[in-house]
């Protein structure tokens, strides 16, 4: 009885979910056998003319590489995102003081400071110098992870900074009521007609 052996291999392709193989043997009679093949959606089986060397590719076309490669990026700043809304909430309570950035006490700017450095990302230390630190975004361009930046007392200066949450809520280090660490609405109370601009900082 003729052997045939067949060789598998497996192509090296940039895409989310890898190539994978099972190889299932089947005895049909005593002397002959079925071998079944089995591999997930994304790839294809090809054999070679003599039928000696099975390869597994991916089907995955360029179109379907870059959109991998995007849903990954937006993952990537969801991720860094969310680790600084979690930090910034982990000081609500912390105790306002002048010209300090934490880890325990904090100015409105440096609380701004601190959460950012402490998740990789470098910005200045004061609310002005933030607040300058990238493009303006508007009340309606905003997102969650944004730097909000306001003139408290309508001198057309930028003197407060904190970092938006989402759902018309930010986070910031106030010198008022709380003084300390809290959660504010941007778009009543207080800070209504306060507000500026957006800084976005989580794209670096």
């Amino acid at each position: 009885m003729r052997q045939i052996f067949i060789f598998f291999s497996a192509s090296l392709v940039l895409c989310a979910v890898p190539c994978e193989i099972e190889v299932q043997s089947v005895q049909n009679s005593a002397d002959t056998y079925t071998l079944v093949l089995k591999h997930n959606t994304q790839c294809e089986i090809l054999m070679d003319h003599n039928t000696s060397h099975v390869s597994l590719v991916s089907k995955m076309s360029d179109k379907n590489v870059s959109e991998v490669k995007a849903d990954e990026n937006i993952s990537a700043l969801n991720d860094k995102v969310e680790k600084i809304i979690t930090l910034a909430k982990s000081k609500i309570g912390d105790s306002y003081e002048a010209a300090k950035a934490g880890p325990d006490h904090f100015d409105c700017s440096g609380f701004v400071y601190f959460v950012f450095k402490e998740n990789g990302i470098e910005i200045p230390r004061t609310s002005l110098l933030q607040s300058q630190s990238g493009t303006k975004l508007s009340r309606e361009e905003i997102k969650r992870g944004d730097i909000l930046s306001f003139d408290t007392h309508d001198r057309k200066h930028i003197n407060h900074s904190g970092i938006y949450l989402g759902d018309g809520k930010f986070i910031h280090s106030s010198s008022g009521k709380a003084y300390g660490v809290t959660i504010s609405e941007l778009d009543k109370g207080f800070y209504k007609d306060k507000f500026r601009w957006g800084v976005r900082k989580t794209l670096k």
